[in-house]
């Protein structure tokens, strides 16, 4: 016999699964979400102290009005927690004119009509002069851009969805899915539930949850770097800003020290090892990772040591577009999916979460979406 039966059943409670438990509580559906471990938790891509939010979209104008939403709910958020989640520092963003970052970020700031400032390197050194800008790249800062608390975002819809109702059952592994005359049918390694409807929003667990589409997803496994700084210029405190480097070497990004310390971290964004659903908890470091970082330090950025501070790994889930997996589950309007975020979806994750509970309760979305549909990759 299950365990118990819901209205909807959301598989994973990292940053969108969390945010689509906390949408769906919140208007009276009762739900709950299953996740492997405890949520927040390390073993999936929704850790790691920060990440990155911003507006003036590179990877695709159509993400704009997304964002835009989202902006509006991680402050609809923050008050309705009383939990400082957003921190508005502002972004720089480095790389030559004709590559992929500077001509994206200007043709969605000139789409959207976004403010953004742009600078030669000259100007920049005057401006930024704790990193090193190459003379032929150009420079955009957009100051509404920042960073989220990435875990304090997972705990602060956890805890709201909880008040308005959810449950979060932790520690419990899904072992299989499948539906029958009288809806889904879980069964996980603390036994069967059972839901009218299904949000799947596994992570890079996906893979395996949505096998029955044969999403071409691969799962890499990045790695995050602090480092002792030696220059208050990098300092929260003291103005300094989040980064993104695009250049001949790869694309680097980073945030400046917090208030409490622990250093600047700085990551890759590109590469990574391929990770198989093994759930090991596998945190040891990648020497030639580790090398090609402070390779990037020594070239882009001033006062910072090579005093390793911290290292963490997440994990990316990619689509071959590098674009997200968003809708109903080929064929069933009963299941709404998310996956497939290609390590750039963490600044979503508040409007995915509403996007998938209207999915569920409605059938359809007013959010623009379409551009990431499910069907585009279902055979």
């Amino acid at each position: 016999m299950p365990k118990r039966a819901y209205d909807v059943l959301v598989l994973g409670a990292g940053g969108v699964g969390s945010a689509a438990l906390y949408q769906l509580a919140k208007r009276g559906i009762h739900a709950a979400a299953l996740d492997r471990f405890h949520p927040p938790h390390r073993f999936g891509s929704s850790h790691g102290q920060t990440r990155i939010i911003r507006q003036a979209y590179f990877e695709h104008p159509s993400y704009v009005p997304l964002l835009q939403r989202s902006y509006e709910l991680w402050r609809e958020i923050e008050a309705a927690s009383e939990r400082s989640l957003y921190h508005e520092v502002g972004l720089i963003e480095i790389g030559p004119t004709d590559g992929i970052v500077l001509p994206g970020v200007m043709r969605a700031a000139a789409q959207f009509h976004l403010e953004i400032d742009r600078y030669s390197a000259a100007e920049a050194k005057r401006l930024f002069p704790q990193f090193v800008f190459p003379d032929d790249h150009t420079v955009v800062f957009e100051r509404r851009a920042g960073y989220l608390k990435v875990e304090d975002c997972v705990a602060a819809f956890l805890a709201m969805a909880q008040r308005h109702g959810a449950e979060v059952i932790a520690d419990t592994e899904v072992a299989r899915w499948g539906h029958d005359g009288a809806g889904y049918c879980v069964s996980t390694s603390t036994g069967e539930y059972r839901a009218a409807k299904l949000i799947i929003a596994g992570g890079a667990g996906a893979k395996v949850l949505l096998r029955g589409i044969n999403a071409p997803l691969q799962a890499l496994r990045k790695h995050m770097h602090w480092y002792e700084i030696d220059d208050a210029r990098l300092q929260e405190s003291s103005g300094a800003p989040c980064f993104f480097f695009e250049s001949s070497h790869g694309y680097f990004y980073g945030f400046p020290e917090l208030a409490g310390g622990e250093g600047l971290k700085v990551a890759e964004h590109g590469g990574g090892e391929t990770w198989e659903p093994s759930w090991n908890d596998n945190q040891s470091a990648d020497p030639e990772d580790q090398r090609r970082i402070e390779a990037f330090l020594q070239r882009s950025i001033l006062g910072v040591s090579r005093r390793p501070v911290r290292h963490e790994t997440c994990l990316y889930t990619m689509t071959p577009d590098e674009n997200f997996l968003l809708g109903l589950y080929p064929g069933d309007k009963r299941i709404a999916v998310a996956a497939g975020l290609s390590g750039h979806g963490f600044k979503f994750a508040a409007v995915l979460g509403e996007a998938l509970a209207d999915l569920v309760e409605q059938g359809s979305s007013q959010l623009p979406i379409e551009f990431l549909s499910p069907n585009r990759f279902a055979v």
